[in-house]
């Protein structure tokens, strides 16, 4: 395998974790702040993709769409905090499975009914078309840098915002003992409800961004969903750190598997069923990679609070 191959492979990993990093972010906040099992975050990523390309359709700029997702999801996961999740705070888990769940399918037949079942597609802004050559002579897509380079401020952007702000020493001591907060005279549910709109709209602009490079369709975050919690897992529940480096764990992982193991296959076993075999065994290797960092570090890499 050429040496260009596997970097721009290992670009496209990268540029995979980062995508799953704002997914993971998201989750791991209200997951570690409010202790909500919310398996609607998929929905929210679906519905940014969505409301991106509406607008970009109907005003021909996809700046326009980007932004729309932006405060279209994160105003939608207020409104769910507020209607629905609020109520499942003080219930055992398997409530809030349960509940989560059936907002997936409200929001997956509210999206069929207002956007249509066809599936809508996203132009990649003029300015961030074409490519950049890289080191080495390799060709590769400018939007896909873009979409690195905006993980990675968004990432620095959280780590200041939890860091260096009241919001987030108030985010921090809710992960830490929300009634101790509450009773010092914080607006705990105020608090949620600002948490919760950020995750959505961090999975709203995974959604928006991602949705340049696919298909934008109903039901195509839940399959995004399963690698976020993943990550989190891997990471460490609570951890925006941990959500990094875990994205760009299964990320790399994934992308180089799907690659590299047909190639390795194919020597022993043929082109025709190493192809299949190998994707097969890249699916399963960063489940396998969670199984070791749990059976090694049962809080995951980076646990909350280190």
């Amino acid at each position: 395998m050429s040496t260009s191959l596997v970097l721009e492979q290992l670009l496209n990993g990268v540029q995979f974790g980062v995508m799953l990093f704002l997914m993971a972010a998201g989750l791991t906040l209200i997951f570690g702040v409010m202790g909500l099992i919310n398996l609607a975050h998929g929905s929210l990523y679906m519905i940014g993709a969505l409301v991106c390309a509406t607008v970009a359709a109907w005003t021909g700029s996809f700046w326009l769409g980007l932004a729309a997702s932006l405060v279209g999801t994160a105003a939608a996961g207020a409104l769910i905090e507020v209607a629905v999740i609020r109520r499942l705070y003080g219930r055992d888990h398997l409530d809030q499975v349960l509940a989560t769940f059936a907002l997936i399918l409200i929001l997956s037949e509210g999206a069929r009914w207002l956007f249509g079942s066809f599936a809508l597609y996203l132009d990649i802004p003029p300015v961030l078309s074409g490519s950049v050559e890289l080191p080495g002579g390799v060709h590769y897509p400018l939007y896909r840098l873009a979409i690195i380079a905006a993980g990675l401020l968004v990432a620095v952007g959280l780590y200041l915002l939890i860091s260096r702000t009241r919001l987030g020493m108030r985010i921090r001591a809710g992960e830490s003992d929300r009634e101790m907060i509450g009773a010092l005279g914080v607006d705990i549910q105020m608090l949620y409800t600002i948490v919760f709109a950020l995750g959505a709209a961090l999975a709203g602009m995974a959604g928006a961004m991602v949705g340049a490079l696919q298909s934008v369709q109903v039901g195509m975050g839940e399959p995004v969903l399963i690698l976020a919690f993943v990550v989190i897992v891997i990471g460490g529940i609570g951890s925006v750190r941990g959500a990094l480096v875990g994205a760009l764990l299964v990320g790399i992982i994934d992308t180089m598997g799907r690659i590299l193991l047909p190639q390795m296959l194919a020597a022993v076993i043929g082109p025709a069923k190493a192809a299949g075999i190998g994707a097969a065994i890249a699916s399963m290797s960063i489940y396998v990679v969670m199984a070791l960092v749990l059976a090694l570090k049962p809080k995951g890499l980076f646990p909350a609070g280190t």
